[in-house]
């Protein structure tokens, strides 16, 4: 269905000083990875500053908020930090954007801005990107990688698909199963129309293995208890030659050649990443 390279990204929020980052930064770049990735969420430290330690320490490795949450930063803002992070990383800046989880509204009551329904949040991720595009086209901002660095939109909902198959450069796929992971391409493919083959596919992966899973895997819609087999894509169950087989048919049949693995399944993917990275 594609024949993209795999690329593979580690997702970080683990605080620290910037010793930290830098020693991350430069272990990540040694063991193959693609990029490094910050999530946007109370309770982990900011992913701007964070991305721009890693910037600092780090000469390939491509850096990227996973994912800004559109509805808690006004859109001149994404633009402007956009284009400071793309400058810094020297054009290695990937700007990842969702429309924030349902429950969410605490953070937004803490940064003191709204939190509304889940089809404002999907408008306001479209303003996110329009803003973007035309801060940069107008030259308000003058990022590194032109026109603009990649956009990745994250979701799971028809809507926001959609906005993503239609304005973004890389599209993350969020699902509880393969079966419905399938169902979500018809969905892609339409909305996106000629530029379908254009898009990145990505998907998320919080574990790797046949070890115990961690309970706090459920705020992410993860039952520990049935993300067995390979079933759940956010689980990759197995040894090492059967996570490999299955990322390569999953990327063959469905098109997800972008691999983005949560730190703690840091040490099982060393081994997948060495196979896989850029084949």
């Amino acid at each position: 269905m594609t024949d993209r390279r795999f690329r593979f990204g580690l997702v970080t929020g683990q605080p620290g000083p910037a010793s930290h980052w830098a020693g991350l930064a430069r272990r990540a770049e040694d063991l193959g990875f693609d990029t490094l990735l910050v999530p946007d969420a109370a309770g982990v430290q900011a992913s701007v500053p964070a991305l721009a330690a890693v910037a600092a320490s780090s000469s390939r490795l491509r850096i990227g908020t996973f994912v800004l949450a559109a509805p808690m930063h006004s859109p001149g803002r994404i633009a402007w930090e956009t284009a400071t992070l793309d400058q810094l990383s020297e054009g290695r800046f990937e700007l990842g954007l969702g429309a924030g989880r349902g429950d969410a509204g605490g953070t937004a009551e803490l940064l003191g801005v709204p939190f509304g329904s889940a089809g404002e949040r999907v408008r306001q991720v479209g303003e996110a990107i329009q803003a973007v595009r035309k801060l940069f086209a107008d030259g308000t901002f003058t990022p590194v990688q032109q026109p603009a660095p990649p956009i990745m939109v994250a979701g799971s909902g028809t809507r926001l698909l959609r906005l993503a198959a239609q304005e973004a450069d890389i599209v993350a796929v969020h699902t509880s199963s393969e079966e419905e992971l399938r169902e979500r391409l018809p969905v892609l493919r339409e909305a996106a129309g000629a530029r379908f083959d254009e898009l990145e596919l990505s998907v998320n992966v919080f574990a790797i293995g046949d070890g115990p899973l961690p309970e706090w895997m459920r705020q992410f819609g993860i039952d520990p208890a049935t993300a067995r087999d390979n079933t759940n894509p956010a689980v990759l169950t197995g040894d090492t030659a059967t996570v490999v087989d299955t990322l390569r048919r999953r990327r063959d049949e469905l098109g997800l050649s972008y691999v983005t693995i949560n730190a703690h399944a840091l040490e099982a993917a060393i081994p997948v990443v060495e196979r896989l990275a850029g084949t």
